[in-house]
């Protein structure tokens, strides 16, 4: 191993040099002991294609490659380096080279040429070329988590449409299935109450007529919280995620213990009809799914204007990753709360395991 004193701690450069003369792969190896580097340069020569074949392996940084070998050329090193999907930069040594040459190696895919009167400055093209590898390397991963976030993105958005249609189709269900109904059933009793001759017959259409219409305006109040309760303008978000938790909760006897933390803002935030919205649908996850006795909700408001939201219980909970890869409706569920929560700039985290209840917490 070949190494530069003073290095600590050095990193080490794995070098494969295809070079036929061992005099030269001396030279070669000399230049790069007196290098002024902090790297350590392994160097392993090879004179043939069988050679080159054998020492050939991914962990290999840099092939150095001289141009005139007789056995195997630049162009073949490149070639069986693209025929493994190898992205393994190769340097071109030589006594001389013209320059049209050079330009051919360099576009077949070379990444430089050192002439071997110069081999003093073998180390720096080394260094650069080493950048250029883990720039490109950033360059793809970044290239390939845009194209993943885009795909996410397209998904979301179809999701978030199928979502809206949903809800459009759940609201006109509720109106034409049961305010609808209940309409037309007010007026078929108020017509009865107004043709009957009898007092009493009149009276009891007329009565149920009006349980009639106060189920309807019960329907509609609750139809209306759920798009945007009006309590928010009125009393605030703690309050009006105290009330949501109760409507969720209390019908199914699981027991509710909400507290907040921090100053509610005067103003009311953008995040609260979303804020409403999450913690309903996780306590209605906690009656449907969990078996839960108890559900602890809990509202942060921080300083920096931030919304921390907490949902846990004390249920049969789930195994999260198995839940999220398969198809269940459980699964769209927390997804859609995940993917809506993020589209509005916060995250949300679930923590759960079989037998040990779920803790949801959301920064919004």
């Amino acid at each position: 191993m070949l190494h530069a004193p003073n290095a600590a701690p050095p990193s080490v450069v794995h070098l494969l040099c295809v070079e036929a003369r061992a005099d030269d792969a001396a030279r070669i190896a000399r230049a790069l002991h007196g290098a002024e580097s902090l790297r350590q340069y392994e160097l392993q020569r090879v004179g043939d294609e069988d050679a080159l074949l054998a020492a050939l392996h991914p962990r290999i940084d840099v092939v150095l490659c001289d141009f005139k070998l007789p056995e195997v050329s630049p162009y073949r090193v490149l070639d069986l380096l693209r025929a493994r999907g190898w992205h393994i930069p190769v340097v071109v040594l030589t006594h001389a080279i013209g320059e049209e040459a050079a330009v051919h190696v360099l576009r077949y895919g070379a990444k430089d040429y050192v002439t071997k009167d110069r081999l003093a400055t073998l180390p720096q093209v080394i260094d650069r070329v080493l950048a250029e590898r883990r720039q490109q390397r950033e360059q793809e991963h970044m290239a390939a988590e845009l194209e993943s976030a885009l795909r996410r993105l397209k998904g979301v958005s179809a999701r978030l449409v199928a979502s809206q249609e949903r809800e459009r189709d759940l609201i006109s269900r509720e109106l034409h299935d049961e305010l609808g109904q209940a309409l037309a059933g007010m007026m078929m009793h108020l017509h009865a109450a107004r043709l009957s001759p009898a007092a009493e017959n009149a009276r009891r259409h007329t009565d149920t007529a009006l349980d009639m219409a106060q189920g309807a305006i019960d329907r509609l109040k609750a139809l209306s919280f759920s798009l945007r309760p009006a309590q928010l303008d009125l009393l605030g978000l703690a309050a009006t995620v105290e009330t949501a938790v109760s409507q969720a909760a209390e019908p199914a006897g699981l027991h509710v213990e909400f507290s907040t933390r921090g100053q509610e803002p005067p103003a009311l935030a953008a995040n609260a009809s979303a804020a409403v919205r999450l913690v309903q649908e996780a306590v209605e996850n906690v009656v449907r799914h969990a078996r839960a006795a108890t559900v602890h909700v809990r509202l942060r408001f921080r300083p920096d204007g931030r919304l921390v939201v907490i949902v846990a219980d004390d249920g049969i909970g789930f195994d999260k990753e198995r839940l999220l890869q398969s198809g269940a409706q459980r699964h769209l569920g927390l997804r859609d709360m995940i993917e809506r929560t993020e589209l509005g700039g916060g995250r949300l985290q679930i923590r759960t395991a079989p037998g040990r209840g779920v803790t949801l917490r959301a920064v919004l």
